[in-house]
């Protein structure tokens, strides 16, 4: 049984594929629409949500299967072993969403469960986040490998993510990252880019975004503190910090790169409003396939890719 937590546990090969199915997925909608007739994905949110929750549940609908939204707040996992709830709600599913603060707690999860389980986001991986993201520039440029993504930004876990994807399919990624996540900066996941040659990092965030194909940011401050009065004098700090490197038409006026963002955008901060409608952003094309990239990873976790 095969889990996606990360890409760690993920061939190279593996994440080629199922990156070449997500895009037969996308031009191919109507083949799976029985695909998951009978089978329900339990999606567990400890976070809050838009892109994810919409994306899978509306994936499985349209499927045919059923999505069961469970909160965190609500449920009994607060309650008790987290391992021994997830091995009750296995038996009723085919699949397990988990949007977890902490990652420690996601491998818990997976632990107990007799299913697959899918990161929908954690405080250091976003998995699905960056198949949908690779999946865009597949679909803008017609090629994955050999083009430039530059990251600019808080080093995250959607970094985290797009540095073991991008070195799994050849995609050079260069990091613009003066600040990063308490914790977020993990080692380990330099290892494939390493050996491929494929992770750089500039300082010069005008250098940096010059040759690139693709620019992309997100948040500063992570969702869950940004209106948080009690985050009020980080949040102030940071933005003084990272106003440099907003996303803007003044920085990007010596590039043709696009512009992404995972979403949601908090304009003025890390992009401005206008660069966000601008004809070089591809930020809407991107929060949309999601939608393919989720279904993807759950046909390909039941072997239901046929």
């Amino acid at each position: 049984m095969k889990h996606l937590l990360s890409w760690k546990n993920w061939e190279n090969d593996e994440i080629r594929e199922l990156l070449d199915f997500a895009v037969y997925v996308k031009g191919h909608r109507t083949y799976y629409n029985g695909a998951m007739m009978g089978r329900s994905i339990a999606m567990l949110f400890q976070k809050t949500s838009t892109r994810t929750r919409v994306s899978f549940e509306a994936a499985m609908t349209e499927m045919g299967g059923h999505a069961i939204y469970i909160d965190w707040a609500t449920s009994n996992f607060e309650l008790t072993d987290i391992a021994f709830e997830s091995k009750y709600l296995s038996r009723n599913v085919s699949l397990i969403l988990a949007r977890m603060k902490k990652h420690a707690d996601l491998e818990k999860i997976a632990n107990g469960s007799e299913v697959p389980v899918v990161n929908g986001c954690c405080n250091l991986f976003h998995p699905c986040q960056s198949l949908a993201d690779m999946l865009t520039i597949q679909m803008d440029a017609g090629k994955i490998e050999g083009t430039t993504l530059c990251y600019v930004g808080v080093h995250n876990n959607v970094v985290n993510s797009l540095v073991e994807i991008t070195a799994a399919l050849g995609v050079n990624l260069v990091l613009v990252t003066p600040l990063a996540n308490p914790g977020a900066v993990i080692g380990e996941v330099n290892e494939r880019p390493r050996s491929g040659g494929t992770l750089s990092w500039e300082k010069d965030v005008r250098h940096a975004v010059r040759n690139a194909d693709y620019v992309y940011t997100d948040t500063w401050v992570d969702m869950e503190f940004f209106n948080d009065p009690a985050f009020a004098a980080q949040k102030a700090e940071r933005i003084d910090l990272m106003l440099p490197y907003q996303l803007n038409h003044q920085l990007l006026a010596s590039t043709k790169a696009k512009v992404m963002h995972d979403m949601p955008i908090h304009p003025g901060y890390e992009i401005s409003r206008e660069l966000v409608d601008d004809p070089r952003s591809i930020i809407f094309q991107q929060a949309e396939n999601r939608l393919d990239a989720q279904k993807a990873v759950m046909l390909r976790l039941l072997d239901r890719a046929a």
